[in-house]
């Protein structure tokens, strides 16, 4: 057998490679949720929606049955925080406050993901006066003020449903995070897999949801955190400032009774719950999105991976000094002749 035969033979097959498919890109993208931000925050933000979803379980009243023989009571063990100024439960209308904050974000912000996913993907797919088109829509929609714009329609009707708050919320959040996705677009669109997906004869449709989605899953995740955000701040102001009836209770009402009745700052235990719980949500949607930019920019990944792995060693990240860490590997030197006369 000839010599170039036998290497032939002897020398091992590489491995094929993996094949790349949608659930296994999926599965990458969703790591973002792996850092301990993203975690806490959403350990934090799903407790809030455990209270929601189980609302009738947990709160010990209903939130609008009045008792005038115990009003402005402090917190006790029958009322864990308090009463307001006709005797309603301060905790029972918490509790049942949550679902209405957590039904208008989710509803306003899944609505404005799916229009900014649409009109930012589109524009920055397409080319010539389609895209400068979809591109000049967002930026009016980006300078409509959605206080006013809510104020006026409210002002319609006498009890507007939490869905009609809800779409105008969404209406008014989608422009951002469409500017954001259409930039990302046209960067993704002159990639290597994205023109030899269309030089294969892939139709758009699997271009897109195949190819481009999964790789702009990290930045619509950051989108929603934000637009949610802003969707739980414009829900509260505008139940503080009366515009949404006080029949929607929502921890924006509680405030909004709190100070018509001057409880500030006497009576603490009536706003200062409500305020906690919107900071508090607050707080996990920030650590949510912190833990996504962290992912999406590999200078952040890099440096966050580093403090991991310096505090895993008990190294102090904070030092001014970078600390070294070193091993003896070696037997101590034996002493020489000057050091034992000295």
């Amino acid at each position: 057998m000839p010599q170039t035969a036998f290497i032939q033979a002897a020398t091992p097959e590489p491995p094929a490679p993996k094949k790349t498919t949608f659930w296994s890109q999926l599965k990458a993208s969703l790591a973002m949720f792996s850092n301990p931000k993203s975690a806490t925050g959403l350990i934090i933000l799903g407790v809030f929606v455990l209270v929601a979803i189980f609302a009738p379980l947990i709160a010990p009243y209903d939130p609008n049955a009045q008792n005038l023989k115990e009003t402005l009571q402090p917190p006790s063990f029958e009322h864990l925080l308090g009463t307001t100024h006709i005797g309603q439960d301060v905790f029972s209308q918490l509790v049942y406050g949550t679902r209405g904050v957590l039904v208008v974000g989710f509803l306003a912000t899944i609505m404005a993901t799916v229009v900014a996913i649409v009109v930012g993907v589109t524009a920055g797919y397409l080319r010539g006066w389609k895209s400068e088109s979809l591109s000049a829509l967002s930026n009016v929609f980006l300078v409509i003020p959605g206080l006013p714009l809510m104020i006026i329609v409210a002002s319609q009707f006498q009890d507007p449903p939490l869905p009609l708050i809800a779409a105008v919320l969404g209406l008014t959040g989608w422009a951002w995070g469409a500017r954001v996705l259409r930039a990302q677009t046209m960067s993704l669109r002159n990639r290597d897999f994205i023109q030899a997906a269309r030089a294969n004869g892939e139709p758009l449709h699997r271009v897109i949801l195949v190819e481009m989605l999964p790789n702009l899953l990290a930045i619509i995740a950051s989108s929603f955190v934000g637009t949610m955000t802003a969707a739980v701040l414009g829900l509260t102001t505008l139940a503080f400032i009366g515009v949404i009836p006080v029949s929607n209770l929502n921890w924006g009402t509680i405030l909004f009774w709190a100070q018509q009745n001057n409880a500030f700052p006497d009576y603490w235990w009536w706003y200062v719950p409500a305020g906690l719980c919107i900071a508090l949500l607050g707080v996990s949607l920030a650590l949510i999105n912190f833990g996504i930019d962290e992912y999406v920019n590999p200078r952040l990944r890099s440096a966050g991976e580093r403090a991991r792995a310096m505090k895993r060693k008990g190294m102090n990240v904070n030092a001014a000094v970078t600390q070294v860490r070193t091993t003896s590997t070696t037997a101590p030197a034996a002493a020489t002749p000057e050091s034992t006369t000295a």
